[in-house]
């Protein structure tokens, strides 16, 4: 099942909107919650993690990033083949996004590290494709490649990273990018400092010993 937006006569406009050019990029999702019918929320397809919603492909599997002493849950990982999704959420002002601010930071981590960060047009605006030095539980060191994926919605970031295949070949990616497309992003009404990760949590009767992912 695909989201769909509610229309503009559903809810009156406020002041407290992205501005028209975010909100362009989300035309076909990542949505916001109160963009979606709540009745589309509902369904044994849907996995329910707090601050996010995510509807996973046939074969997909769900993994959380847990942190091991707080047992916070930090991201949300959907792998399928060789292909994975990382998924985090955080708060951002009201009226201006901050993916352009955050996307430099990490473009300045990866020549730290002695990788690049290319800037590059996509589906979801502008991202950056990383090619990192990473070393394995062996010792040896090799170039990953990743695609980072940010979007800015109201008083949110959703980062994506895709990992794997999905990286570097487009039919693989599709998958991943479709996946994106149709997470809800639940931000809540309380206030949040900026940058502040949005709170994920387990969903019913997953166990709490999830491993953290390298």
């Amino acid at each position: 099942m695909i989201f769909r937006r509610k229309g503009r006569n559903d809810e009156p406009e406020t002041s407290e909107t992205v501005e028209e050019t975010a909100a362009d990029v989300r035309a076909e999702g990542p949505f916001d919650s109160s963009e979606v019918d709540p009745a589309e929320l509902e369904g044994d397809e849907r996995i329910d993690l707090g601050a996010l919603v995510v509807t996973g492909l046939p074969g997909m599997e769900l993994g959380l990033q847990v942190d091991e002493q707080s047992g916070v849950v930090q991201a949300v990982l959907l792998m399928l083949d060789e292909s994975a999704l990382e998924l985090r959420a955080f708060a951002a002002p009201k009226t201006s996004g901050i993916w352009d601010e955050v996307r430099q930071e990490i473009m300045d981590e990866a020549a730290r590290m002695g990788g690049t960060a290319t800037e590059t047009d996509g589906p979801f605006g502008t991202e950056l494709v990383l090619v990192v030095p990473v070393e394995d539980p062996e010792g040896q060191v090799f170039s990953q490649t990743s695609r980072v994926i940010g979007v800015d919605g109201p008083r949110w970031l959703l980062r994506a990273t895709v990992l794997g295949r999905a990286a570097v070949e487009p039919d693989a990616a599709e998958p991943m990018e479709a996946t994106l497309r149709n997470v809800v992003v639940v931000r809540g009404n309380e206030p949040m400092a900026v940058r502040e990760s949005l709170p994920l949590r387990l969903p019913p009767g997953a166990q709490a010993n999830v491993p953290e992912q390298a």
